[in-house]
């Protein structure tokens, strides 16, 4: 098991999802955020099934990065309620893992 996370997030808009991908990795919050879309999205909202097509944000960060990446999302976002998950990252190449840590700024 690693210290590091992939945090999912989606947007409405590809620029959206350009500005938080911007901000993370230049606050050193995430070492390298890829973004992929347009995706079609299926959902409930408010008592209704919605369908969007929105961009998703695959977010590389460090577990004790976590509570300021959601924040930096939370406050970058265009959602009222923006999808904020993470998945524990148990494995990777070792060059990869050195990288993706060199990356992120220190610990707050």
């Amino acid at each position: 098991m690693t210290n590091f996370l992939i945090l999912s997030t989606t947007t409405s808009h590809r620029e959206a999802a350009q500005k938080i991908a911007n901000a993370l990795v230049e606050s050193r919050l995430a070492a390298c955020v890829q973004i992929a879309g347009p995706v079609t999205s299926v959902y409930r909202w408010q008592g209704k099934v919605e369908q969007a097509q929105e961009w998703t944000l695959s977010v590389k960060t460090s577990q004790s990065h976590f509570e300021e990446v959601i924040a930096k999302i939370a406050r970058l976002h265009d959602y009222d309620c923006p999808e904020i998950i993470a998945t524990p990252i148990v494995a990777g190449s070792e060059a990869y893992l050195q990288w993706l840590g060199e990356q992120l700024g220190p610990q707050t």
